[in-house]
């Protein structure tokens, strides 16, 4: 198998989201050890900024992102922990291959990502908008 490596994007993460992420990623290690290794990974080549500092255009916990996938289609989902996720009302748990690959992202980037299957798709940011509230859980307003 030939592993063309490619240079991933700049990611830029707020602490708390950083200091959260870790703590599940660490707690899951013995678990789910691909998934918590590949998030652990991404967490250390993160720039981190105080919360009040990172700008809107981050992609972090509670973000609603639209990406345009390797196929053209054009997705919209949310961010959010593992127990809210739901992904008939596109929240994205960010303990899965996409919500990884989507975190600290910010419109104009590119990142090459690996399902479960193992199958390599790349996608790009469009827009991130960030849902007032804690960030943690999809908005109830319905």
């Amino acid at each position: 198998m030939n592993s063309t490596h490619t240079r991933k994007p700049a990611i830029t993460l707020c602490r708390s989201d950083h200091e959260r992420l870790t703590s599940l990623a660490d707690a899951s290690v013995g678990r789910y050890p691909a998934i918590a290794e590949f998030l652990l990974d991404e967490l250390d080549r993160a720039r981190i900024v105080e919360d009040d500092e990172l700008e809107p255009e981050f992609a972090r916990l509670g973000s609603t992102l639209h990406y345009t996938t390797d196929h053209g289609n054009t997705v919209s989902v949310t961010l959010v922990l593992p127990k809210y996720a739901d992904i008939s009302k596109g929240c994205v748990s960010i303990f899965t291959p996409i919500g990884v690959a989507l975190l600290g992202l910010s419109p104009g980037q590119s990142i090459d990502w690996i399902t479960n299957h193992g199958v390599r798709h790349t996608l790009t940011v469009n827009q991130v908008t960030q849902t007032p509230g804690s960030g943690y859980a999809p908005s109830s307003s319905s």
